[in-house]
């Protein structure tokens, strides 16, 4: 079954940021821009995702976009490096669970902090914080969300941040944003693409 699109899509490929464009960034743009280990994932970006995202986060810089990260990012971001690491290391060392990886080796555990610092320094120079309130408010609206808009947890807060700091775009890879009414979602996920 296919989302109903209820965002404005635009396609990142074509589009042009200037300077009155305020981006909020989705984690998966900041994982295929900031971390260079990206692409040995299991589920491993697509060649598309690792070119357009960083271009276009390199031209919004360059046109001085204002470009938004909030401390979400950083949670999802070090879960998804972590993960990463984790299936690198397995795949020449055998499995591992994940609790016994992140304790019981202290090198790996070493690289991974390293990759997870250097890849949040790097969104910390290029975007503002904004502030995330994860309160008795924020919670009961992204609970009446949850009934409204296929999201998940951390993107229900995301958009919760989102709204109280006024902000409309989003650059996403992820085709949930694009059910929620009032947002402009800036895109190359090619189905998006194709149901706008």
């Amino acid at each position: 079954m296919a989302a109903t699109i209820r965002a404005q899509i635009v396609d990142l490929t074509t589009d042009t940021p200037n300077d009155k464009d305020v981006f909020f960034v989705d984690t998966n743009a900041w994982l295929w821009t900031t971390y260079p280990r990206a692409g040995l994932a299991s589920s491993s970006p697509l060649s598309y995702q690792l070119r357009n995202y960083p271009l276009y986060l390199a031209n919004a810089f360059g046109a001085k976009a204002k470009l938004l990260r909030c401390g979400l990012s950083l949670a999802e971001l070090a879960h998804l490096i972590e993960k990463t690491e984790r299936e690198i290391y397995v795949r020449t060392h055998g499995d591992i669970k994940p609790k016994e990886y992140r304790h019981n080796l202290p090198v790996e555990r070493s690289r991974v902090v390293a990759e997870i610092q250097a890849s949040w320094a790097q969104v910390k120079m290029i975007a503002t914080d904004i502030e995330v309130i994860v309160d008795e408010a924020s919670t009961s609206s992204a609970i009446n969300n949850f009934g409204l808009y296929p999201l998940d947890g951390y993107d229900l807060f995301i958009l919760e941040a989102m709204k109280k700091a006024g902000v409309a775009q989003i650059i996403t890879d992820d085709g949930d944003y694009a059910t929620v009414p009032d947002l402009q979602v800036f895109t190359c996920n090619r189905n998006v693409l194709n149901l706008a």
